[in-house]
């Protein structure tokens, strides 16, 4: 038997040893010899699952026969990489002793390959690294290798001090160290370089005992930091800033980086922008300060900072919105003010940046420093500067300004802003189905890639039916290239079950591309026709959940549909909206029916049903019109089409639930769904109640939502009802899920207490991402005409009296809303939320009422500033005068809120509470 038979044998049995046993004693020719037979056996494999027996015997011997095999660096460093290899890889052991004959700038040539390779590619760092110790190279500092690196000290994630003991051991600590600072995605190894501190202390230690350098540790650190402002993960400083704290640099070594401290205070992260302040402060108050701004002085008294400097980092530090950090600049420059209060000139100015913070508290704070320092300020340049930063002072405090500084006192007149709504989105047409096979494709394709939208969704499903009644095959031939990797193209994996069964007794098309997948490979004759009858006929495996009727109806169309595309081919689809939010007209089903009756085309009932429930109907003088064409149409679908366009909407009767801290409803029985419709959809008018069980319900994805206001795009309200409690999950359970409520904002039908219940969980919601979808939702509903302020703020008072949604976080929504303009219907909206948790506050204990003051003060903060711009401020009846119950009644009464106001004590609740009853009762100046 020839060498290269016996190889193959060995691979073919997944013999390493045997492998191992032979390539080592053939030349480089024979080894060569082998190449081609090694390829044909990997494209083999590539043909089956990588977990299938055979893929799990063979890769590692043929791993091993390859790498041995190739000659040539790159091509061997390209076989030990490739990713067909990397989920069955010979021991890094037999790998080095395969190679052990290579030369060393070979090896080094390999290594350097492969540490050049992506973190994915799972290249063991134990090969690298004996690569690397037997060609002698440098340490190849690239992501690859350093994170293996970082990981094979942790250990498998092991902390302690076996991490200080590992990093003594090593011979090549000081390059592998400094090649951390240049990694260029820290998300692989940032829980080992972070979980209880080990790594940080560790180094830390190793600078200490002068194994690393402690200079250049702090100055990459430092670097490190600096980048992360611009690039960089926002998340990197939790490696790199403990570090930093570690190595506990003197003041002598803070003093040096005085101009690095600046920027980050500036521009960093909060966390290091706090270490960066702190340190500022420290230099700042170390010493008496430096006038001159030269660092000249002598003895002990020399100053650490100078003013100049301490001023240019607090125009930087008081220019950001964190509160609580531009506070302590305060608190620190007020200290270094009446410390020297010849400082003022070089200081005021940079006090003076805070005038313009959108925190009251804030303005307030730095007024008081004006107030008090403001008479040393000689130059006459000095004082028009510090007026004209007052300017921007709320009116409230403009005046004490003006009186601080000796000028003349502005008329007390409050700006009034115009209500500025952004533009609602308008609906817009969806283009014909594409009209080549080709173009169709590129469409499914990125259709599948992205998911898409229900235009694209819809647009792609009306191409296929139209392509495959017309001509098939060619459909089949365009679509070769967008399914060859589809999951039903490849053959079934050992153990997984057919994929027939898997069509068959699917729990629903949870996601819309399985929709799409169902259709395509029922195109390519991938299902049995019997299969599909089964489908239609058992539809999903489910249990009742709240979403059953809508995810029902989107399931029963698509696998009505497969089945006539195998068994009777409709010549195109009836339900294709002619909206973008799902709104079919009802000349263009009339068309459509048309065209069925001349092509003697049987209907598809499911399609049929889905055109119904899409059909606009909202105008009457163009229904009646069209209902007069459909009957002129002489078919049963006619008919009833022109009865459903006649019937006016009937909605369901529905009533306020509480279930727990959530406010959720309940709907009686459509009986209007039981006429005339399949069976599946009869789901749609099904009661619907908040005690459903919901712990089996399967409709995880979020991108199926936007198909289910397809369903009922006239209906937003019956939507809006069933996905309530996932709405109000985000704010109660912290969960995602309300990027659905801007579809329903811009959806059809009437917005009534179930869209605001929705906007009201989505404001209150936990993720930032979730509250701007809500906020998107409120200002689209707002400019559409649509919002009742009144009702969205009653709907959030009870919400917050629940505890349902958190005042902090509905403060920051409001924010958020009210800077793109629309101050009034925030503040109407603000005003009536306001209610209840001001009642509850008002009746509390002391010890509850300090859990119930939580964020009630941003809260609060919040409406004053929209009160403000939307001329509430100053109205007749503003504030009650006695601690009054129930609604408001005057357009600027907030019950409640002067017995906030009468509390002791300087908090930010109390503060904001008088600011607000002020602005009020028209008391500006103060």
């Amino acid at each position: 038997m020839s060498a290269t038979s016996a190889l193959m044998d060995a691979v073919q049995d997944g013999n390493t040893t045997g492998t191992l046993r032979l390539v080592t004693k053939m030349t480089p020719a024979e080894r060569r010899s082998c190449v081609t037979g090694l390829q044909a056996l990997r494209k083999e494999l590539r043909a089956t699952s990588p977990w299938s027996d055979r893929s799990r015997q063979v890769g590692p011997a043929l791993q091993l026969a390859g790498a041995a095999c190739h000659t040539g660096a790159a091509s061997a460093a390209t076989w030990l990489a490739a990713a067909d290899l990397r989920w069955r890889q010979a021991p890094a052991e037999l790998l080095l002793e395969a190679l052990a004959d290579r030369d060393t700038g070979w090896l080094a040539d390999v290594v350097l390959r492969l540490a050049l390779r992506p973190v994915s590619a799972r290249v063991p760092y134990a090969l690298m690294a004996d690569l690397v110790s037997r060609s002698g190279c440098e340490v190849p500092a690239t992501d690859a290798y350093l994170i293996g690196w970082v990981r094979h000290i942790s250990g498998g994630w092991g902390q302690g001090d076996g991490v200080l003991e590992r990093l003594r051991g090593e011979p090549r600590l000081a390059a592998l160290v400094g090649g951390l600072f240049t990694l260029t995605d820290l998300s692989e190894v940032r829980w080992p370089l972070t979980d209880g501190g080990a790594w940080p202390n560790a180094l830390a230690t190793l600078a200490r005992e002068r194994v690393l350098d402690r200079a250049f540790l702090a100055d990459a650190c430092v670097a490190r930091l600096l980048r992360t402002r611009s690039s960089g993960q926002p998340t990197d400083h939790r490696v790199f800033l403990p570090l930093l704290v570690a190595l506990g640099l003197t003041r002598e070594e803070e003093r040096a980086r005085v101009a690095d401290w600046t920027a980050l205070a500036r521009d960093a992260v909060v966390p290091v922008a706090s270490h960066a302040q702190k340190a500022l402060a420290g230099l700042a108050l170390d010493g008496d300060s430096d006038r001159d701004g030269d660092g000249g002085g002598d003895g002990p008294g020399e100053a650490a900072l100078t003013v100049r400097q301490l001023a240019e980092a607090s125009e930087g530090l008081l220019f950001r919105a964190e509160t609580k950090l531009v506070r302590a600049q305060l608190i620190l420059l007020g200290k270094v003010l009446a410390r020297d209060p010849g400082t003022a000139v070089d200081l005021l100015p940079a006090v003076a940046v805070a005038f313009g913070h959108e925190d009251t508290q804030v303005q307030e704070r730095a007024l008081k420093l004006l107030e008090r320092h403001a008479k040393v300020i000689a130059p006459e340049e000095v004082r028009a500067g510090l007026a004209r930063a007052a300017e921007q002072l709320t009116p409230v405090l403009r005046p004490r300004a003006a009186r601080a500084l000796g000028i003349a006192v502005p008329d007390a007149e409050i700006e009034v802003c115009d209500e500025v709504l952004p533009p609602a989105p308008e609906p817009f047409r969806l283009a014909p189905a594409p009209r080549t096979a080709e173009e169709l494709a590129e469409e499914v394709g990125a259709l599948l890639a992205s998911e898409g939208d229900v235009a694209a969704f819809e647009r792609a499903l009306d191409g296929l039916v139209r392509h495959a009644y017309r001509d098939p095959d060619a459909l089949r031939e365009a679509l070769a290239p967008v399914v060859t990797d589809r999951w039903w193209t490849t053959r079934d994996y050992p153990n997984w079950p057919r994929r027939d069964a898997l069509f068959r007794d699917s729990v629903g098309l949870v996601v819309p591309h399985q929709g799409l997948d169902l259709v395509l490979a029922v195109l390519h004759g991938k299902v049995d026709t019997a299969t599909l009858l089964d489908a239609v006929r058992l539809g999903p495996l489910e249990r009742e959940c709240a979403h059953s009727g809508l995810a029902r109806v989107f399931d029963a169309r698509l696998r009505d549909l497969a089945y006539r595309l195998r068994t009777d081919p409709p010549p195109l689809l009836l339900a294709t909206p002619t909206w973008s939010t799902g709104l079919l007209e009802p000349g263009d089903l009339v068309d459509r029916l048309a065209e069925y009756r001349r092509l003697g085309a049987r209907v598809c009932a499911t399609d049929f049903a889905q055109a119904l429930l899409r059909v606009r109907r909202g105008d009457r003088a163009a229904a009646e019109e069209d209902a007069r064409r459909a009957s002129e149409l002489g078919t049963a679908e006619g008919a009833r089409l022109a009865r459903r366009l006649r019937t006016a909407d009937a909605l369901p009767a529905a009533r306020r639930r509480v279930k727990g801290v959530r406010v959720l409803m309940e709907l009686a029985e459509l009986p209007e769904s039981r006429e005339g419709f399949p069976r599946e959809f009869r789901w749609l008018g099904q009661p619907l109640s908040v005690f459903i069980d919901r712990r089996r319900c399967h409709h995880f994805s979020h991108a199926i939502r936007a198909h289910w206001l397809a369903v009922l795009p006239e209906h937003r309200e019956l939507v809006a009802a069933r996905l309530l409690h996932d709405v109000a999950d985000t704010a109660v359970d912290d969960e995602r899920g309300a990027a659905v409520l801007a579809l329903l904002a811009e959806s059809g039908g009437e917005a009534g207490e179930a869209v605001h219940l929705c906007v009201a969980y989505g404001l209150g919601a936990r993720h930032h991402e979730d509250r701007l979808a809500a906020v998107d939702a409120l200002l689209v509903l707002a400019a559409r005409g649509q919002l009742d302020p009144v009702r969205l703020g009653t709907d959030l008072g009870e919400l917050m009296g629940r505890g349902a949604v958190k005042p902090q976080r509905l403060a920051d929504s409001a924010r958020t809303a009210a800077a793109t303009g629309a101050n009034a219907t925030i503040w109407e909206m603000l005003r009536h939320s306001l209610t209840v948790p001001l009642a509850e506050l008002a009746g509390a204990r002391p010890e509850a009422a300090a859990v119930l003051a939580r964020g009630l003060g941003e809260l609060l903060a919040v409406a004053a500033d929209c009160a403000e711009r939307s001329g509430a401020a100053g109205r007749p009846g503003g504030a009650e005068t006695s601690g009054a119950s129930g609604a408001s009644g005057a357009s600027g009464t907030v019950p409640h809120l002067a017995e906030t106001a009468a509390r002791g004590g300087s908090s930010r609740l109390v503060a904001q509470a008088r600011r607000l009853r002020d602005l009020l009762s028209g008391e500006v100046a103060a």
